[in-house]
């Protein structure tokens, strides 16, 4: 029997704190060592640490779930049952040069449905956990989107498509109009945080070309907790996939969706 949404979401919350705490005692290390597995992206030995114990924790507790992680992408793809969605390392370029802004995130999803997930933020511990009927929290902090809806007033989060520059030709000009419009846009170099950020009301909407499902499965939960929308850029229903994502309270997301699109 799967477990409720909310037993979902504790058992989260342990494995990212284990992960969370093997990450904090490592060192960052040598630039020599890191191994590019994409386009001005890397992983170490460490990253991979951090996903054994996430997996190993959850997996003792829910050993018949099927496992989506970015370093093993053991599974494929969330299917009929219990799937986990895990970043172990969420910018994994920020922890490298000891910038801090890195976090362990991790999602739930039944039958392809996301119903649970938690972002741990490593350099201050602040965890964010949400679940499906159950809102998004931060300790006893019930979270909610912003409120502002006049992009002249609103603040707006991005991510650079620095994996992706085939997408530049697109990006940059829609850049150029979110700033021309809005009081500012911001970059964390971790989708889960720019999420998280969207979920409790710092970032009235959020978008970047294309993530993987192990970015956003977590911060999409809390999101939709806190009373926001994501979504494609198109609009249509985000799942458990790759794809563009835009992120907000209803009233910013529509307007951004009209202004990058």
């Amino acid at each position: 029997m799967t477990p409720t949404p909310e037993a979902l979401a504790r058992l989260a919350e342990r494995a990212a704190a284990r992960a969370a705490a093997f990450l904090r005692a490592a060192e960052p290390p040598d630039p020599a060592t890191w191994e590019a597995k994409g386009h001005h992206d890397f992983v170490t030995a460490i990253d991979r640490g951090a996903e054994d114990r996430i997996v190993e924790t959850l997996l003792r507790a829910t050993p018949e779930a099927t496992i989506l992680a970015e370093e093993s992408a053991a599974g494929g793809r969330a299917g009929a049952g219990l799937t986990w969605i895990i970043d172990p390392l969420d910018g994994t370029a920020n922890f490298l040069h000891r910038h801090p802004a890195w976090a362990v995130s991790i999602g739930a999803a039944v039958d392809g449905e996301l119903v649970a997930g938690t972002i741990l933020h490593g350099p201050t511990l602040e965890r964010a956990t949400a679940w499906h009927g159950g809102g998004a929290w931060i300790g006893g902090q019930r979270l909610a989107v912003s409120t502002v809806t006049d992009p002249g007033r609103a603040l707006v989060g991005t991510g650079f498509p620095f994996k992706h520059p085939e997408f530049l030709p697109a990006y940059l000009p829609a850049l150029g109009r979110v700033l021309a419009a809005t009081s500012g846009v911001r970059r964390n170099g971790s989708a889960a945080l720019d999420l998280l950020d969207v979920a409790r009301g710092r970032f009235a909407a959020f978008w970047e070309m294309r993530l993987a499902p192990w970015d956003i499965a977590a911060g999409i939960v809390l999101v939709r907790e806190a009373g926001g929308v994501v979504t494609r850029l198109d609009g249509s229903d985000l799942g458990v996939e790759h794809a563009g994502v835009i992120a907000g309270n209803a009233a910013m997301a529509a307007w951004l969706r009209e202004t990058v699109g």
